[in-house]
Formats: structure tokens, sequence, C-alpha cells
């Protein structure tokens, strides 16, 4: 029905933070504005992919109110979807994307050991 609005709301968060830390400067090895963006795309990526299918299967329409549950009478339910699905494919793809960062620092720890070994 609606779960990809979740993910695409967190996309939105992590935009506006991604912009706010661009601001901020340069940092060394990765910055945290360009791991946060690594997060901004998964979210918008997973969230037009979730949005297409449910375009596929008829659950968004191209006249308002845009989805076929709010349209029925359905909106208990598609909150219920967005509450449940949404959100755990949003906590999902952050926390993919917490390993992604771990994995980084200990790649950028285990390499600034090299060079300074040297």
């Amino acid at each position: 029905m609606a779960c990809f609005l979740a993910p695409a709301a967190e996309a939105v968060v992590t935009t506006v933070i991604s912009k706010a830390a661009d601001k901020k400067g340069k940092e060394k090895g990765i910055s945290f504005s360009r791991k946060i963006k690594w997060l901004s795309n998964m979210l918008w990526g997973g969230s037009a992919l979730l949005a297409f299918e449910h375009v596929w299967h008829g659950e968004i329409i191209p006249t308002f109110p845009f989805l076929t549950a709010v349209a029925e009478g359905n909106t208990a339910g598609m909150l219920e979807e967005i509450a449940t699905n949404g959100i755990a494919m949003a906590v999902l793809i952050t926390a993919v994307w917490v390993c992604m960062v771990g994995v980084t620092h200990i790649l950028e720890k285990t390499d600034t050991d090299a060079e300074a070994a040297r």
C-alpha cells in the first residue's frame, strides 16, 4: 500500500543532514557527509523501487488520493503497513548502512596503522 513512505521520509531527513554536513568542511578519510549520502542513496533507491512495485500492482493510481487504500477507505490498514513494514524496511536499510560504515572505519584504521608502521 504505502510502506515506501517510511524509508522515503528517512531519506528526506538524511538528505538534509548530508547537505548540512557538506558545509562543515573537509575531514580526514571518508567524510561523514559522504557516508550519510550512502544512506540517503540507499533509502531513495529502495523507496523508488518500492513505489514502482506498488504502481505495478495498482496500489498507487494517477488520480487523487493516489493510494487505493485511501480511496477504498482503508486508511487504518495503510497506516498499519507503514508502521510495521515501512519502518522495518527503513531500520534494516539503516542497519546495513551502519555495518558498511563500521567496515569502512576498520579499513581506514587498518590503512592508517599500516602507513604509520612504514
